[in-house]
C-alpha cells in the first residue's frame, strides 16, 4: 500500500496527546492583542480539546499523528 500523506495545515494547527486527544489552539491569538486585558491574553496560551464532531475529520488528515 502507498503511504498516506499528512495534511500540513492540519499538522501545524493540531496536536495529538499521548492518550489520543486532539488539542487545538484558539484563533485570533496574535492579531490586535494590545488592547486586550492581560487575563484575556492569558486565555490564548493554553490548548483546548477538539470537539467530538470534528475528531474524525482531523484524524483522517493526520494519519500518523502529529509530533
Amino acid at each position: 500500500m502507498p503511504k498516506l500523506k499528512t495534511h500540513k495545515g492540519a499538522q501545524s494547527r493540531f496536536h495529538i496527546t499521548a492518550s489520543g486527544k486532539i488539542m487545538r489552539t484558539k484563533g485570533g491569538k496574535s492579531h490586535l492583542r494590545l488592547r486586550k486585558a492581560k487575563r484575556a491574553k492569558r486565555l490564548y496560551d493554553g490548548k483546548l480539546p477538539l470537539s467530538s464532531s470534528d475528531r474524525s475529520r482531523i484524524k483522517r488528515l493526520l494519519p500518523y499523528g502529529v509530533k
